[in-house]
């Protein structure tokens, strides 16, 4: 990987290419501190510390959340409308034309998913800002003093269009990363933003959880990282042979072709870090809405509340045991999506080819499924395993003798850490090999000298 850079350097056009990533990562993280106007920053902290949504969008913002910046909700309302769209391409036709027109009709894709940010920014801006604008134990104020349509209308849609500005900001960032730098730009950003908090994050769970929490932390993100790094690049190789084809040439000379064995690679972990996403704000949701009612002049709905929040509290088991379950139905759910706008069965009949020993067509089509929902179990358990990691990592301490409020004082910053790994570890794997690609374009006619 380091001679993979060094080399990378010494070329011209990906030393310029290199330096305009890290350059627009600089500039987005520069933004990133700058806050809106009019931000209670010790209400901020405060929320931060029992929120546990907040924590994850804060991940996925880059840690511009945390400061209440103009770049707060980062990239995430992108990934939403990325999600949607993919999900609407089996059931709009229109959709899943686009995708099979190749170049041209993924940035016809790619055009309707900024379409779809702009609306859901603006509405994840107002909601964001509504939840944050609530009172606090603060001085009774909220983290935003001037918000609501109907107190301050003026300063409420100056937030929402400057939350929303820099959302399309930063995509627009991630772009210019994908098209001018090595990478895809998009996840670039989320892997900035999270390095960027890393340091704070090892600080507070050394300060909260001391050396037993610091020691566990570290061999836990070491065992994750290599687990990670064997799931990420394990698949599975479906051989496929392609029959041989007699074709007509000049002076009516027959010509075989074809005729090669080649393979299918199905990936372990085709999902990536979608189900955890999924799990995670499905769960949140509902604690997120039953904290509004917990302090109800009404005893029934003020009880029901508060049983809601005792489910879906990261301080209770029951939380990390739905949250296991939830991944791995999310990843087989996001899993069979996919798979199916692919197709490998039809383009692999088109093609001329066949898996040894089945039959082109359905037979195909049911051979590929049985064998993705097999591997699928393997790559939903260990984003299970990921997800549960804080618990898991809390029931350690526990049990090694640790005080009894470390291991949840340090849980948020263990989830942000097990579920930012993924992140990392899969930005960094994608842009090595597309480095090393460029490498071996630049050097082909040397390859082939070597080789031959």
């Amino acid at each position: 990987m380091l001679d993979a850079v060094r080399n990378a350097f010494r070329l011209p056009d990906l030393r310029r290419r290199l330096l305009v990533t890290l350059g627009i990562l600089v500039v987005y993280r520069f933004i990133a501190h700058v806050p809106v106007p009019g931000v209670n920053r010790v209400a901020l902290q405060q929320v931060f510390e029992s929120n546990a949504l907040l924590g994850m969008l804060n991940m996925l913002s880059g840690g511009a959340l945390q400061n209440f910046s103009v770049m707060a909700m980062g990239v995430y309302p992108y990934i939403t409308a990325s999600i949607i769209i993919q999900l609407l391409q089996p059931i709009i036709p229109q959709l899943a034309a686009l995708m099979k027109e190749g170049d041209t009709g993924r940035k016809k894709l790619n055009q309707y998913t900024i379409y779809l940010t702009l609306p859901l920014a603006a509405l994840q801006a107002f909601g964001q800002s509504t939840l944050l604008a609530q009172p606090t134990s603060v001085g009774g104020r909220g983290i935003l003093a001037e918000f609501g349509f109907g107190s301050a209308p003026l300063a409420t849609i100056a937030i929402i269009a400057t939350l929303t500005a820099g959302t399309m900001l930063a995509i627009w960032l991630g772009q210019l990363i994908t098209e001018e730098g090595i990478g895809n730009g998009i996840s670039i950003i989320i892997f900035g933003g999270i390095i960027a908090a890393m340091p704070a994050n090892i600080q507070r769970t050394a300060v909260q959880g001391g050396f037993i929490e610091l020691l566990a932390f570290v061999l836990v993100t070491v065992f994750t990282v290599a687990l990670i790094v064997v799931v990420q690049e394990g698949q599975r190789r479906i051989p496929v042979q392609y029959g041989k084809r007699v074709r007509a040439v000049r002076g009516n000379r027959l010509v075989v072709v074809g005729g090669q064995s080649t393979h299918v690679p199905l990936r372990v972990n085709s999902a990536g870090m979608i189900p955890l996403i999924f799990a995670s704000s499905f769960l949140i949701f509902p604690s997120t809405i039953a904290s509004y009612f917990v302090n109800s002049p009404v005893p029934w709905i003020a009880s029901v509340s508060s049983f809601i929040n005792r489910i879906f509290s990261p301080q209770y088991n029951s939380y990390w045991v739905l949250y296991f379950l939830l991944v791995i139905a999310f990843t087989y759910f996001y899993t069979d999506v996919v798979f199916r706008q692919q197709n490998l069965a039809e383009t692999l009949q088109k093609q001329g080819g066949f898996i040894p020993g089945i039959r082109p067509g359905p037979n195909t089509e049911r051979y590929l499924n049985r064998v993705m929902t097999r591997i699928t179990l393997v790559g939903a358990l260990f984003l299970g395993f990921v997800a549960i990691l804080p618990w898991l990592v809390h029931l350690v301490v526990q049990f090694l003798g640790g005080p009894a409020t470390a291991g949840r004082s340090a849980t948020s910053t263990l989830l942000i850490s097990s579920t930012g790994l993924l992140i990392v570890v899969g930005v960094v794997l994608d842009t090595m090999k597309q480095l090393e690609a460029q490498l071996l374009m630049r050097h082909y006619e040397g390859f082939i000298r070597k080789t031959s």
